[in-house]
């Protein structure tokens, strides 16, 4: 380590000579030390208009991460979305090549009910059909997290989950050049490299990284190798306006070490009975973005992005307690099922925001329009090799093979009236037209499937905020939101199932009120409660035919709802005690949220019989996610230690207690403790470390009765982290 230290000191002070020395300049060159802000960074609201967006009257979040608060190379998610209350995370593995989130009674796999974007595009693989965000990115390449919770529908489309954005950090605009560089090592062979550069050159901000991540994972058969690049050329044409280039690539191979028994996991949670299973996505994406001030009061934004890419699994699909051992009868291990998805699709959006006055009121428009065209190409359980290498190779024909297509039309409008210099309402709008197309075939070529879907639905809110002083506000949100069913749904998994004609988009809403703001720098604050309506959401139910046989019947099976609370505390216990200071603080964060998700209306298959889903809990949702915070920093030294609360939840709808095969059941409560700190020192330099599960907790956050499964998946238990970086 001594030597790494030394060698990283020497090649940062030669690099930054030699770009000192490269920077023509007539005066005399003063070299002055590099400011750094320091302390810790606080969880805040978006403010009113930002951009061509209005957030008034919104439940938003906003994070700025920080090595001394989150293990930001692993992106782990529970640290690093800590002050946002009630988000549900998905702990599968350390390699942090998935981010799995959910909010208010939705699904965390993969993210698939939230609206992903970074810099303001979508990032979800097919958000029409399969909407699962694939894409990961490094969170070391991120400057803030944005969060808008049920009402973003209306701008920003398909959700119940809330929209989620990613703003990417973007080159110096004081120096033609900067390097930046992250080195991380960690336990079980972790290791991860964030190298980055960026500047101003006349005109052009850039910014660009690369990352890569690999280790042999907590488990055995766990190994991985994750690699990112994105790259943003922005060219300020003139002081009206820009065009930013974007090019984004995520791509990784994991092997799956499949899911576990009760059983299993109680003798050993660290053990793994399938060591021929591999995982591999790759996502590129393209954009280009214009933005142009039409004026003083008008700005225009225009988004063109595309996305292509696929996702390939190769596994051995069996419950936990078969064992994936050689077959005596072909002398061979069994062979494996081979799934492939390939994706394309473009989309441009246009969005404008004008401020204008009705008489005494002033007013701000914001309105948009998106157009977007998506295929989906799935090939599924098609027979694999009997080898234990990553290898797609298909023997015969897929099981399955479909094409999915979708093209969308969307316009939105919303405008937020100033009554009063403290009261503002802002309603809006949004039209969608789906169609949605799908050809192919399954069981071989022995079954054709074939579906045409037209749909044209509103989306209706209305926002309302209140300033009780300048500190402190009251906001209000109600706004329709929606889930188109998804390509499994109108996709048959046999020849005796069937698919309701009459099958219908989830529909719903979603209902905040809440009160935020800060006593001086004291406290600050943020609290609200919800109602979220989710109907007709989808499943299968047994049907007897006319000659007393059954089936598989896919339809809209019933209506949830989930209500509750959530809390978000920040108090100075320094600045409480002792008054104003300066370059030094001790603050208490906590994060607090009660979901009470149940079924109010509906049933669903339970093998031969329709059980009843009213009262139960809404799968996957614990009633209580709390997480609390201690966080020191004095001038360059910032540390946190964080605790982790998630109650128990069920894994299905029929609330399943307890399955041989591990597949269904409860999913118990589990507290978690992790830490970390972040120290710089010579202006240019950071050293940062880690310990997650500080307690070696054995838990688990999912069961699954599919990939990565199926069974129980544990998380990882007690792991370390060291990185050594520097920014010239």
């Amino acid at each position: 380590m001594k030597n790494i230290f030394i060698f990283f000191l020497l090649i940062t002070q030669y690099i930054s000579g030699i770009a000192q020395k490269n920077e023509p300049d007539s005066l005399p060159a003063k070299i002055l030390n590099q400011v750094t802000v320091q302390g810790i960074s606080e969880r805040q609201y978006l403010p009113d208009v930002q951009g061509v967006n209005i957030f008034s009257g919104k439940k938003t979040n906003v994070i700025l991460l920080n090595n001394g608060e989150a293990n930001l190379p692993q992106n782990v998610a529970r640290m690093m979305f800590a002050k946002i209350p009630g988000i549900n995370t998905w702990d599968m593995d350390g390699a942090g090549t998935q981010l799995n989130i959910g909010t208010r009674g939705t699904d965390s796999h993969r993210c698939i009910e939230m609206n992903m974007r970074q810099n303001g595009y979508g990032t979800n693989s097919d958000i029409f059909g399969y909407p699962e965000n694939h894409y990961t990115v490094p969170m070391q390449g991120v400057r803030q997290v944005q969060l808008v919770r049920g009402s973003a529908a209306l701008q920003f489309g398909s959700q119940f989950g809330g929209m989620m954005n990613f703003v990417m950090k973007e080159g110096d605009s004081t120096k033609a050049f900067s390097l930046e560089s992250e080195q991380t090592t960690g336990s079980y062979n972790f290791f991860n490299s964030y190298n980055a550069v960026g500047g101003t050159v006349g005109k052009v901000n850039y910014y660009a990284y690369y990352d890569n991540r690999h280790g042999d994972g907590w488990r055995p058969n766990a190994a991985f190798n994750y690699q990112s690049f994105y790259a943003n050329i922005k060219y300020n044409f003139s002081k009206k306006g820009s065009l930013s280039f974007q090019f984004s690539r995520m791509d990784y191979r994991q092997q799956i070490a499949g899911g576990l028994t009760d059983a299993q996991f109680n003798q050993n949670a660290q053990q793994s009975f399938r060591s021929r299973n591999f995982f591999s996505p790759k996502i590129n994406i393209p954009s280009v973005i214009l933005n142009y001030s039409v004026s003083k009061r008008t700005l225009l934004k225009v988004t063109t992005n595309g996305i292509w890419g696929e996702r390939s699994s190769v596994q051995f699909i069996n419950t936990p307690n078969v064992m994936d051992t050689v077959n005596s009868t072909i002398g061979s291990y069994n062979p494996r099922q081979v799934d492939r998805d390939f994706y394309t699709g473009v989309t441009l959006e246009g969005r404008l925001l004008h401020h204008y006055e009705l008489g005494r009121i002033k007013a701000t428009f914001a309105g948009g329009i998106r157009y977007s065209d998506e295929q989906t190409k799935r090939r599924q359980k098609g027979k694999g090799t009997t080898g234990s290498d990553y290898d797609m190779t298909v023997i015969g024909q897929y099981g399955i093979d479909l094409v999915f297509r979708t093209t969308n039309y969307a316009g939105f409008v919303e405008n937020m009236f100033q009554l009063s210099e403290r009261f503002s309402v802002t309603p809006g709008l949004r039209y969608e037209v789906i169609n949605s197309d799908l050809t192919g075939v399954i069981n071989k070529a022995t079954f054709p499937v074939s579906y045409k879907g037209n749909r044209v639905f509103p989306l209706f809110g209305m926002g309302m905020q209140y300033l009780v002083d300048k500190n402190g506000q009251l906001y209000g949100n109600i706004s329709q939101a929606y889930r188109p069913f998804l390509y499994a749904n109108i996709t048959p998994a046999d020849q005796l199932g069937l698919i309701d004609p009459n099958l219908k988009d989830s529909k719903g809403y979603d209902i905040d009120a809440g009160y935020r703001g800060q006593v001086s720098d004291l406290l600050k604050f943020d609290i609200n409660g919800f109602y979220l309506f989710y109907g007709d959401k989808i499943g299968n139910l047994t049907e007897t035919s006319s000659n007393g046989s059954t089936y598989q019947f896919t339809t809209n099976i019933g209506n949830s709802v989930a209500k509750g609370f959530e809390l978000y505390l920040n108090l100075s216990l320094l600045k409480a005690a002792q008054g104003n200071i300066k370059n030094t603080d001790v603050r208490l964060f906590s994060s607090v949220a009660y979901t009470n998700a149940r079924y109010v209306s509906g049933a669903l298959s339970n093998n031969t019989d329709n059980i009843s889903l009213v009262g139960n809990h809404v799968e996957g949702v614990p009633d209580w996610i709390n997480r609390f915070g201690l966080e020191f920093a004095h001038k360059g030294l910032s540390t946190t230690i964080q605790a982790s609360y998630t109650s128990q939840k069920f894994n299905d709808a029929n609330n399943t207690v307890f399955s041989a095969t591990g597949v269904v059941g409860v999913v118990p409560s589990y507290t978690i403790y992790d830490w970390a700190i972040n120290y710089r020192f010579l202006h240019q330099y950071h050293i940062s470390a880690g310990i997650n599960n500080l307690a070696n907790t054995m838990y688990f956050s999912r069961r699954i009765n599919m990939y990565p499964g199926p069974g129980i998946l544990p998380a990882d238990g007690r792991t370390m982290y060291v990185t050594l970086g520097f920014k010239i």
